[in-house]
């Protein structure tokens, strides 16, 4: 059991410390191997940001090149809207012009044929009397 937890938490550590303070021979081999220790997790430790700013840059790198895909999809779907937006708008000028003669000329005929069958209001102002009453009104006033 004591093995194993040893394995579990310093697996190649221990050994590679151990194997240190071996080759190096110090006066104090127990000072050696704490500070051995010490530097190798600080080693650890910095590896492992090291290796999750990777994974970070990765993701983040990832998600810009399907930004980048989307937007370049977008641009080609609305470069091909405006060429055939451009096809449609290409008719010769003279079919133009008459396609809008004829419908302007309808709607002038419309236009007129609805103003005739108004009553004419040329001769009636609203808020005046109309010229006969007018000329009644003048002959009810006396002169001084």
């Amino acid at each position: 059991m004591e093995t194993e937890y040893l394995k579990k938490c310093f697996g190649n550590c221990l050994a590679q410390a151990l194997a240190e303070v071996v080759k190096v021979r110090p006066s104090d081999p127990i000072e050696y191997l704490a500070h051995w220790l010490y530097h190798y997790r600080s080693i650890a430790k910095a590896k492992e940001e090291h290796r999750q700013e990777k994974v970070q840059l990765k993701e983040e790198r990832d998600s810009g090149l399907e930004e980048a895909d989307v937007l370049d999809m977008l641009k080609q779907r609305e470069d091909q809207t405006q060429q055939e937006s451009e096809q449609d708008h290409t008719e010769p000028l003279s079919a133009k012009k008459a396609i809008f003669t004829r419908e302007d000329t309808k709607l002038l005929e419309k236009e007129a044929s609805e103003q005739e069958a108004l009553p004419s209001t040329s001769s009636v102002i609203l808020g005046m009397p109309s010229t006969e009453s007018a000329g009644q009104s003048d002959r009810n006033f006396e002169m001084p």
